[in-house]
């Protein structure tokens, strides 16, 4: 079997901040690589550095010592400018709050980044209206935010995520909103992309979270303390 390529490769990742007179490393010596075609949950608690290596990740920050390659793109050596771009064309963000716009209508939310792309009106409604249809949602096209269960909300961040074809789709703690029952339908829809080719990284606190991925990341302090692969059984079908 031939192995996957690698899509993330980190190397030895320090991040500093300063509070006052002291320094705060977030990220101390963090090193890892995640393949393309991956489902892995970076998980820790508050504090541990799981949302600054997340930033990181998204290119909506860079360290202050180490490497790190996204998708053949060197995230510290790019300016505000070029991060902007490999955002937009590299990866699909999905929120625990949904960011959606209120005004907006489901499709139309799901064409923001399309739009942002330069994608022509005809192609990007048609490409919309498909993602939507594949997230359970053809019903729902017309909807606004307001209209629109938690559930069906994050079910169109998704959508929207996968709207500029990128390599790698980065949630946030994205079953935080949610009751457990539509948690779980919202896991087991990102399973069923991962399946279906999808990179996908979720960063969470929740370890029921974490379990109904293929590989977990822990961090603790600034530092990964293990990375294994999960139980088959317990992520074929999230039930958490």
């Amino acid at each position: 079997m031939k192995p996957m390529a690698t899509l993330i490769e980190a190397k030895d990742l320090e991040k500093l901040y300063r509070m006052g007179d002291e320094t705060v490393h977030a990220l101390d010596g963090v090193s890892f690589s995640i393949p393309r075609g991956d489902y892995c949950a970076i998980v820790g608690p508050s504090g541990s550095g799981k949302s600054t290596l997340m930033n990181i990740i998204g290119g909506l920050d860079t360290p202050t010592r180490g490497r790190i390659v996204i998708a053949g793109n060197d995230i510290g050596e790019m300016n505000d400018d070029d991060l902007a771009v490999f955002r937009n064309q590299t990866i699909g963000f999905v929120f625990q709050s949904f960011n959606l716009l209120p005004r907006l209508t489901a499709l139309e939310n799901v064409e923001l980044p399309m739009i942002y792309g330069g994608v022509e009106p005809k192609l990007r409604t048609q490409r919309a209206a498909e993602l939507l249809e594949r997230v359970g949602l053809e019903n729902r096209m017309d909807h606004r935010p307001t209209q629109l269960s938690g559930g069906q909300q994050q079910r169109v961040a998704i959508a929207r995520a996968l709207a500029g074809k990128p390599a790698l789709i980065l949630a946030d703690e994205p079953t935080g909103a949610l009751d457990t029952t539509t948690g779980i339908e919202i896991l087991n829809l990102f399973g069923q992309l991962n399946r279906e080719g999808a990179t996908v990284v979720i960063v969470t606190h929740d370890h029921d979270v974490a379990r109904a991925t293929r590989r977990t990341i822990e961090m603790r302090d600034g530092r990964i303390v293990s990375d294994q692969v999960n139980d088959r059984s317990a992520r074929h079908d999230a039930n958490i």
